[in-house]
């Protein structure tokens, strides 16, 4: 069923086309002047106008004109009982879809318009799968490997035979686990093992985009609907249309989009910014949070229902300090896949260092633990790396890796200038005081660390 705006000033005619495009399954909106027509289109959601051409204050080409830079995608049918060649070839260049003289048949204005509105049908459909095809390039240009998921710990082996067993189905999934752990990768995993593998991936960094923005990116917005929304877009979950979509970090999505959200899982249609349809989608979810969801929920943050449609099937990620026994083998793939990045040639790493990789307690988890590596492999002149390659609190192991914050109240200024001083005066106990050492051990220049010595008076 499309709408459809008819714009006609002979009440005869306009109550005869109105009618055979009811019978057709249309939905139709008639005015007896242009103005409010195009005023009609400006609202969204207008499939196709069949407008007259002789009508005051408005003429049916100025009503084209007027329509065309509303929306290009409406299409328009000009009708008229002065037909002439010059008006129709004229009416096509100033992009009018078809042309029809009065007098008509309805057989006519059948056909006319189920072959405007299936022409319209197939660009759509072309314009669908050119952006799918965009979007599904795009994903493919992303480095991923299943294999990247590395480990060979009860815990991890443990989220393997989850992964396989909750992939082929179509629940929803909760992936819970500290920032860094890989729950991406193993969003990923489910869905490159689901019968939606050849669908799409979407992901959506919920945390990282304002209430009004991150509305819009989910469920895609009409053209007009806001300032700045020059054209139609289509969101996120129409994207991953029989793919997988990735809501990460799901707690930081504000109530009011919560309870849209809600609607789309339950109803499996949603409605963009503007628009007046609903739009069907076939979406598999799944979510993550490095947040207490349950916890939340009790502090009325999170809604209920929402969580529990998300809450089908929990996967917890262990942190990186409760699986040790799986950092030898991701020491091992970030050398590899680093070195193959920077056209290095192979490094291995000394067991001192990989001693002291193991005690550490990687706050940072994974994530933490590859940028580790490529900094290693960056400053490493040799062919092997040492515990001198590695940052200055990984050297200084578990326990004595963490800072300690001054006690009492502060301001966030005074703290952070205080962990600053702290981390200097490591700096030179290992650099065992000389400054462009310990400069080098900070990643900062020579004429930074002084001027930081100078402003904590440490010269």
């Amino acid at each position: 069923m499309s709408k459809i705006v008819v714009i006609e000033d002979n009440e005869t005619m306009r109550e005869g086309i109105t009618q055979t495009l009811i019978r057709m399954g249309h939905r139709v909106v008639a005015f007896s002047v242009g103005g409010p027509g195009v005023e009609e289109c400006r609202g969204g959601s207008v499939d196709l106008v069949i407008t007259d051409y002789k009508m005051h204050p408005l003429d049916g080409m100025q009503v084209l004109e007027d329509i065309k830079q509303i929306d290009k995608e409406i299409d328009v049918i000009l009708i008229t009982a002065y037909g002439t060649i010059e008006l129709a070839v004229e009416a096509m260049k100033r992009g009018a879809a078809d042309f029809l003289t009065k007098p008509f048949s309805p057989e006519e204005l059948k056909i006319r318009v189920n072959k405007v509105l299936g022409f319209r049908e197939v660009r759509q459909k072309s314009q669908r799968l050119n952006e799918e095809n965009r979007y599904l390039r795009q994903q493919i240009e992303i480095q991923y490997n299943f294999g990247e998921i590395v480990g060979e710990s009860a815990p991890m082996v443990e989220v393997f035979e989850k992964i396989k067993k909750v992939a082929p189905a179509d629940s929803s999934v909760l992936i819970y686990g500290e920032s860094g752990t890989g729950k991406e990768l193993v969003a990923r995993a489910i869905h490159s093992q689901s019968r939606r593998k050849d669908g799409p991936f979407v992901k959506v960094n919920c945390g990282a985009l304002a209430e009004g923005v991150l509305e819009s990116e989910l469920f895609g917005h009409e053209k007009g609907a806001f300032t700045g929304a020059i054209r139609k877009k289509k969101g996120k979950f129409e994207l991953a249309h029989q793919g997988s979509i990735f809501l990460d970090e799901i707690g930081d999505i504000p109530l009011a989009t919560q309870a849209k959200l809600l609607r789309v899982l339950q109803e499996r249609e949603l409605d963009r910014v503007g628009g007046e349809q609903p739009v069907k989608v076939d979406v598999r979810i799944i979510a993550a949070s490095n947040q207490d969801l349950p916890r939340m929920v009790e502090e009325g943050k999170f809604r209920e229902d929402l969580f529990y449609r998300l809450h089908v099937i929990p996967i917890k990620l262990p942190p990186l300090r409760e699986r040790k026994g799986d950092i030898p083998d991701l020491v091992g793939h970030f050398l590899e896949k680093k070195c193959a990045q920077f056209s290095r040639k192979a490094l291995n790493i000394a067991p001192k260092a990989m001693e002291v990789l193991v005690d550490y307690y990687w706050p940072g988890n994974i994530r933490e633990l590859e940028n580790v590596i490529e900094r290693a492999i960056v400053l490493c002149d040799g062919d092997q790396i040492g515990v001198n390659d590695l940052p200055l609190l990984v050297q200084d192991g578990d326990s004595a890796g963490i800072l300690k914050l001054p006690e009492g109240d502060l301001p966030l200024t005074e703290t952070l200038q205080d962990l600053e001083k702290q981390l200097i005066e490591r700096a030179f106990e290992k650099a065992k005081g000389v400054k462009t050492k310990a400069a080098q051990l900070l990643g900062i220049k020579t004429s930074a660390l002084y001027y930081k010595l100078e402003k904590y008076g440490m010269l």
